[in-house]
């Protein structure tokens, strides 16, 4: 007879993995896009595939339906959505005609797996932080890659209209240095700086902190509508700026007591 529980039960479980398969083939698309220099469509895929990473997770604790499986398919989607797509996509945009071009593409794809591989061990061993995450996640430093790579492409396309006034006149400088910003951003995941994880749940405590989020938060909406690639790569990139900061200061003021 069939046993209709367990067919339940893998139902259930099968459906965090839709999400993921929906962040493996944006991936996919996103690195064709780059290669055939549909530089735009390949940005918005990688964004895409960090809507589909942001619930799968979520979806499977919702549904109790976590597996070990679920967790690898993860990783293994992560590597191609926020590895190997940005690197694909700076590469062919910004990286193509520069010396060592391929290198650092190559290295930024490279410690993005490292970083995963990683996440996975502590994860496993019981030894990672539900606070914050050991060195910058590989979604946050695609993020920032990929922002920058259009807010730029924007500019010489001169869409002017979807760039923030303040990013007309520091984005060209910021992406003369796209080598070193790859370079960065891939130290930055193998590091071991803490990033917040955001994951802690409100109490009645910070209720005021809370709603104030929710009032920022509505006016990146607001902001992010008119323009998206600028206030991603603003959001992120004083994300990963923040952290490597404050891990200095901790560095310096710990230094400064002994």
């Amino acid at each position: 007879m069939v046993n209709f529980q367990k067919v339940k039960h893998m139902g259930i479980v099968t459906i965090p993995s839709l999400f993921t398969i929906g962040n493996i083939t944006c991936g996919f698309f996103s690195i064709l896009a780059s290669v055939e220099g549909d530089f735009s469509f390949a940005g918005l895929l990688i964004f895409i595939a960090m809507l589909f990473d942001a619930f799968d997770g979520r979806v499977a604790r919702m549904l109790h339906a976590e597996s070990s499986f679920g967790v690898e398919m993860d990783s293994l989607a992560d590597l191609i959505s926020f590895c190997a797509a940005p690197a694909f996509l700076i590469y062919y945009i910004a990286l193509r005609e520069t010396p060592f071009g391929a290198p650092i593409a190559f290295v930024f794809m490279l410690f993005g797996a490292i970083r995963l591989a990683k996440f996975n061990v502590l994860a496993n061993s019981g030894k990672g932080s539900k606070k914050h995450f050991s060195g910058l996640p590989t979604p946050a430093a695609a993020a920032v890659l990929v922002s920058l790579a259009l807010s730029y492409d924007a500019l010489s396309l001169e869409e002017v209209r979807r760039v923030l006034p303040i990013a007309k006149v520091y984005i060209p400088y910021i992406f003369s240095a796209v080598s070193f910003v790859t370079l960065g951003l891939a130290l930055l995941m193998v590091s071991n700086i803490p990033y917040a994880s955001f994951k802690s749940k409100p109490t009645s405590q910070n209720r005021k902190v809370t709603l104030g989020k929710f009032l920022f938060l509505a006016i990146l909406i607001i902001l992010f509508i008119k323009y998206p690639q600028d206030i991603v790569f603003i959001v992120f990139g004083l994300y990963a700026l923040i952290g490597l900061i404050v891990a200095l200061v901790r560095k310096f003021m710990s230094l400064n007591t002994k």
